[in-house]
């Protein structure tokens, strides 16, 4: 019986051992458990600071991107206004001149019978105006349109019942457009 009762201790020794061990193993664990969570909720911490840094550097790429293809595209429509109005200030130093031809040509031929001037000159200036219309250029209708402030300077007002209200009767001074921007708007008289 003392056999059995010192065997009876023993085991209970054992039995508490191994029970203060598995506590000491039980609270490692939670140690190490605590540690985890501790280093895991680090990296998330980094994680979150690492997606922040990288979805702020790819919204500025995005950024600078769409400022790129903007910058292409208005670059693009500069370089082909460029292109297309190149002649507008030639055909503005020009277009006195063709002015004063015209004029010139209106000139009765048989009053000073200088009618082979005038057909040389009216060669010239019909020249001129095919040169500039290979450009773009285009002169803008006038009498008998309607009155298009865009288009058109009125210079006088008058009443005439052959036209209806608001429209051309007489152009005084050609206007042209430069493909499609007006470069010199007609001189004109309205009816009121």
């Amino acid at each position: 019986m003392a056999e059995e009762k010192m065997h009876t201790e023993e085991v209970q020794q054992d039995i508490d051992s191994e029970s203060v061990a598995v506590e000491d193993v039980d609270a490692e664990v939670e140690s190490v458990d605590n540690e985890l969570d501790n280093e895991l909720a680090l990296k998330q911490a980094q994680l979150d600071e690492v997606q922040g840094k990288y979805d702020e550097l790819n919204n500025r790429f995005l950024r600078v991107q769409a400022d790129m293809d903007n910058l292409r595209r208005r670059v693009s429509k500069e370089r082909e206004a460029d292109r297309k109005y190149r002649a507008q200030s030639v055909i503005e130093e020009i277009l006195p001149a063709i002015d004063n031809f015209g004029r010139a040509l209106a000139v009765d031929p048989n009053k000073d019978g200088n009618e082979s001037l005038l057909k040389g000159m009216e060669m010239v200036y019909r020249q001129l105006l095919d040169g500039l219309k290979k450009e773009g250029l285009e002169e803008i209708e006038a009498v008998g349109a309607e009155f298009d402030p865009h288009l058109h300077q009125a210079v006088m007002q008058v009443e005439d019942d052959n036209y209806g209200a608001n429209i051309v009767v007489e152009e005084l001074q050609k206007g042209y457009k430069l493909n499609d921007r007006v470069i010199r708007p007609s001189m004109v008289k309205v009816n009121q």
